[in-house]
């Protein structure tokens, strides 16, 4: 199908709002409704450790794509270092955490459009927006990073400005109730009203709000130069956590009563909305917009590079591994997206709002194999050289090895062991497990 390789166009900006793109989608102005519903003004502590966690992966899967930067870079990871089954397994996992979390933006960008022209259904937008992200990933590597740098830089602004305006209203400079100081934050039932224990309920759903990060490695193979953007990208990790989550956060629940805050919209509008500033929260629906179509575009991204890792190593149809002639795997494009309209016709089917949770679950689920694998992918190749003397070879080490890869790993098994308690997250798991094991079935069962 045209040119046999992939083009490395992606400049250096675009990889470091890429990986901005899939953290700051929808399910981070949506999904932290709930996580406030669920843990009160303790989901700071949800969200700074969810950093933590992703900081460990980030340094693992640069060390990984320096050495080798590869398009679908964590299956290979994986093939190479743990076993061809297990990547086998992760892989189709993780693609089915962008082809379930990609519709459940679609859907969340439908509800807020419906929200605006009623008289068109949340299913129409929904397709609508699906195809739009189809053409942004068709297009050179090089104009699917154009598009998403200028997105996430939406998202940026907004969540600044936002910061902004809640701290005014915390030292009581704008809005009419004067200075609140702690008088809200701690208002409503103390710091963990329901407990501590909701911390660790609810880092399934923050673990979905920062997946993306990982995203930089599958885009390492279109890379121009990916030995300075990687690093630098994982760098980034830990200013991007604390200015775009752990402040506007902090400064939210500050100003908005924990027990206002729901899935059925952005607390961030609300609580604008709350202190008199009715224009601003409408404002912040256009952003929510932006971020879930900038999160779909990224995600739409990495399922297709990911499957088209596996149709390379012969663990998908060999139908998907073709390239356009502008080196994007068109083919696993159009596979993607058809499977994201299918689970938007399931919703169009059954409307309900559970739905959405429950597809932020199921992504939470995969997504934290996929990151579990490039922890483990880690140790494994580090130990080899370290058998074989070669560490000195490596451009990029992680530090504190092996203690930092072994918290990313067993940190996300402790969360994810707590989904058997939340009846909304078990049901995810039900499904999610399947997922993993029933791919490494078939591949050891089809390569016999």
């Amino acid at each position: 199908m045209g040119e046999s390789t992939m083009k490395r166009k992606l400049k250096h900006r675009h990889l470091q709002f890429i990986s901005l793109g899939g953290v700051i989608g929808s399910g981070y102005f949506l999904g932290t409704g709930y996580v406030l519903e669920q843990a009160g003004p303790a989901a700071v502590i949800s969200y700074l450790l969810g950093g933590i966690i992703v900081l460990a992966v980030m340094l693992c899967l640069a060390e990984l794509a320096v050495e080798k930067p590869l398009s679908g870079s964590f299956v290979v990871y994986a093939r190479e270092n743990i076993s061809a089954t297990w990547a086998c397994g992760v892989g189709w996992s993780y693609w089915v955490t962008w082809v379930s979390y990609v519709p459940s933006e679609m859907i969340a960008a439908g509800i807020i459009m419906n929200g605006f022209f009623p008289e068109i259904g949340t299913v129409w937008w929904a397709v609508f927006f699906g195809l739009i992200v189809t053409i942004l990933n068709l297009f050179r590597v090089d104009k699917f990073g154009e598009s998403e740098f200028w997105l996430s830089l939406i998202k940026v602004t907004a969540l600044v400005a936002f910061s902004v305006v809640a701290l005014l209203i915390c030292l009581g400079l704008i809005g009419d109730e004067g200075c609140i100081g702690t008088r809200i934050l701690l208002g409503s039932g103390g710091f963990a009203p329901n407990g501590y224990w909701s911390i660790v309920l609810t880092m399934v759903i923050i673990l979905v709000n920062f997946q993306g990060t990982e995203i930089i490695g599958l885009a390492a193979g279109e890379t121009a130069d990916p030995a300075r953007s990687i690093p630098t990208a994982v760098r980034n990790v830990t200013w991007r956590i604390i200015a775009l989550y752990i402040i506007p956060i902090t400064l939210l629940i500050s100003i908005l009563p924990w027990d206002h805050a729901s899935l059925e919209e952005s607390a961030f509008a609300a609580a604008l909305t709350e202190h008199g500033f009715s224009h601003l929260g409408a404002l912040f629906s256009f952003v929510v917009l932006t971020a879930a179509i900038s999160c779909s575009n990224s995600g739409l991204y990495g399922a297709a590079r990911t499957v088209h890792a596996l149709a390379t190593m012969g663990m998908a149809p060999r139908v998907l591994e073709g390239l356009s002639k502008k080196g994007v795997p068109s083919r696993a494009i159009y596979a993607s997206i058809a499977f994201c309209w299918g689970v938007i016709a399931i919703y169009a089917m059954n409307p309900r709002g559970e739905l959405y949770t429950y597809l932020l679950a199921l992504s939470g689920f995969s997504g934290a194999m996929a990151w579990i694998s490039i922890c483990w992918s880690q140790y494994r190749r580090r130990r080899k050289l370290e058998a074989e003397d070669a560490v000195s070879l490596l451009r990029y080490r992680m530090p504190f090895f092996p203690y930092v890869t072994l918290f990313g790993i067993w940190a996300q098994v402790f969360c994810l062991s707590f989904m058997l308690f939340v009846p909304e997250l078990r049901s995810a798991l039900y499904l999610g497990v399947p997922m993993l094991v029933v791919p490494m079935i078939l591949y050891k069962f089809l390569r016999r």
